[in-house]
């Protein structure tokens, strides 16, 4: 992710990629050669005395992020963190008082919300008063012999490091506020093939969640009006079908989501905004920690 975010930065106006620090010094060296970075760093510290930079993108992996947040919250620079911005409930909660507590700035980087398949959904809906049925479909498999083995901690909050990409559809497909979450099929960490879950909004959309765990399924997200079916499958590909007809309709894939791993450009240009001081949809800590408390009602952990 950090190699990505680099690429969807690199070659916007104003903007200098001006320092890089990781714990494994070979990969900031590999990163700093690659894309023509200036300083490569010792420390957080470091990154901030040379390069006095606007903008830091954290791009950590999950159990760290807590810690490196805290510690990059003592420079004045504006923090762009991948989500989840904390492992769980209690390490979001901590970051967001400690950020209000530092008078820092976080953002956390929700590039789902900034999919031009996604974006193709929300301004077709936008005017409509037609009631939605949300359904998004959740695939997980921490245990993957494929891939590489994580740690128990991280498998434990499985829910938050990765169902939050897809459950983050909620909060913003369906019209109103999300009044209640009924689990239907809870998780249990002993026997996990599913979990399912309800949720009613108050202007009367509805929310069905979906998920298999160590099992095959996709991960998919429609909605669905008495006229029209938003498909997301892939979802950086966005599809619908009109009422009386059989036939899928796909929306073409924006460019930039084609040249860069997708939503990450178009948030790039959100996250200039910010430190331009315009108007922007960057997601605040306070959002992303709405998500994460929309994670653990589903979950019911």
């Amino acid at each position: 992710m950090t190699r990505e975010h680099i690429r969807a930065f690199k070659g916007l106006p104003g903007v200098e990629l001006s320092g890089v620090f990781s714990r494994t010094k070979i990969k900031a060296d590999a990163l700093a050669t690659e894309f023509s970075v200036l300083h490569v760093c010792d420390s957080i510290r470091d990154l901030y005395n040379k390069t006095n930079a606007d903008l830091v993108i954290v791009s950590v992996p999950v159990l760290t992020t807590k810690e490196v947040v805290l510690e990059a919250l003592q420079y004045p620079w504006i923090q762009l963190i991948e989500k989840p911005v904390g492992k769980n409930i209690a390490e979001a909660e901590e970051i967001l008082a400690a950020s209000k507590k530092f008078s820092g700035k976080g953002f956390a980087a929700f590039n789902r919300r900034f999919y031009s398949s996604t974006k193709a959904v929300i301004q077709d809906q936008a005017d409509s008063n037609e009631k939605r049925l949300v359904c998004v479909y959740d695939q997980e498999d921490p245990w993957a012999e494929w891939e590489e083995p994580r740690s128990k901690e991280l498998i434990d909050n499985w829910m938050f490091a990765n169902s939050i990409h897809l459950i983050d559809y909620f909060r913003f497909l369906g019209r109103g506020k999300i009044i209640s979450v009924e689990p239907h099929v809870r998780w249990n960490p002993d026997d996990h093939l599913a979990v399912a879950a309800r949720l009613t909004y108050d202007s009367g959309d509805i929310g069905l969640y979906q998920s298999v765990w160590g099992a095959p399924g996709p991960w998919a997200v429609t909605v669905t009006t008495k006229s029209k079916r938003w498909e997301l499958r892939p979802l950086e590909q966005a599809s619908f079908q009109l009422y009386g007809t059989r036939k899928l309709e796909v929306i073409p894939v924006d460019q930039a989501d084609v040249d860069f791993k997708a939503g990450l450009k178009i948030q790039a240009v959100e996250a200039i905004k910010m430190v331009n001081g315009l108007p922007h949809q960057l997601v605040t800590l306070e959002d992303s920690l709405e998500t994460m408390k929309l994670v653990e009602q589903i979950y019911a952990v």
